[in-house]
């Protein structure tokens, strides 16, 4: 089954899917020789789909790997455009760049939307998994919860578990075969909440709160501290935040204080002129060079962190 989203005019689908780690993370999986990205989506109470997406003229194709009724159709369309950022207005930010002749780059070949889950509560877990460790470990973590709990597709690939899957696995299933240490108990408590509606994760999307108070609604929750909070907020649409760690500490350092360590403060102030827009003008900048055009074909994804 085929299907088709237009998709806006500054729209990248390159740059989006290789904005970050999360593409290398399952259930997503990344061709970038023929430049598909492949997502396993729950569609409800049916059998989790398998999709490919892929880049058309002013559009993206997604095929799914079975035929699907109309309102499972029209949920794995309202994914891919969650996924892909499709929905979300840059052009303030596109505005803001282009007064800089070393930002102006960003507008012009549409960089600046980043990859994220079908659900805030998917991309929490997974920043939970980023913290405090390396990148493969963090791999390690995702495949261990996506393919121990997750619900299995038609063609045998699994699909993120549910909060309630989550939610009933003991904590030593989660020290001992995710490998999640600490973590273990954090992984399990935010999961019973979720799945009993205490939190509502999916509500940061849409909140009034003001920046400041809904980083520390996140923070919140265990083992979420200020990188895994503001790396959470830059994928509900809020880019105040710098999320800082040591890989953006010393690729600014390379690539702006000709090697020499600067101060958070110090990084801080140079994205300071755009505003509410500074951690994304951030982010685009220490990662230019993963998405270059003119980068080297099959770049390794080890190491693109949100």
């Amino acid at each position: 089954m085929i299907m088709t989203i237009p998709t806006p005019r500054d729209f990248s689908f390159k740059r989006t899917v290789m904005s970050h780690g999360w593409s290398s993370l399952p259930p997503f999986e990344l061709d970038e020789k023929n430049w598909v990205l492949t997502r396993v989506l729950d569609v409800g109470n049916q059998q989790p789909v398998t999709v490919r997406v892929a880049a058309a003229q002013r559009a993206v194709t997604i095929r799914a790997d079975r035929p699907l009724g109309q309102r499972a159709a029209q949920r794995v369309q309202r994914d891919v455009r969650h996924i892909l950022r499709l929905d979300d207005d840059l052009r303030e930010f596109y505005r803001v760049v282009k007064k800089d002749p070393e930002f102006a780059w960003i507008g012009r070949v549409g960089a600046g939307r980043l990859l994220r889950a079908p659900t805030v509560f998917e991309d929490l877990v997974k920043l939970i998994c980023t913290t405090n460790c390396s990148w493969s470990l963090t791999k390690i973590m995702v495949a261990g919860l996506v393919n121990n709990l997750g619900r299995q597709a038609k063609d045998g690939r699994r699909a993120f578990p549910t909060p309630a899957a989550m939610a009933e696995a003991p904590v030593k299933f989660y020290r001992d075969e995710v490998r999640a240490g600490y973590r273990a108990p954090y992984l399990k408590e935010v999961a019973e909440r979720v799945a009993s509606g205490a939190l509502d994760v999916e509500s940061w999307l849409t909140s009034a709160l003001p920046t400041p108070e809904l980083k520390r609604e996140m923070k919140r929750i265990k083992g979420v501290g200020d990188y895994a909070a503001e790396n959470l907020m830059r994928l509900v649409g809020r880019y105040d935040g710098l999320a800082l760690d040591s890989w953006v500490r010393a690729t600014f350092a390379r690539l702006r204080g000709n090697g020499s360590p600067a101060t958070d403060e110090q990084i801080a102030a140079c994205y300071a002129r755009f505003d509410k827009w500074g951690g994304l003008a951030l982010w685009c900048d220490v990662t230019r060079d993963w998405l270059d055009e003119k980068a080297q074909d099959g770049k390794k994804t080890e190491g693109r962190k949100q």
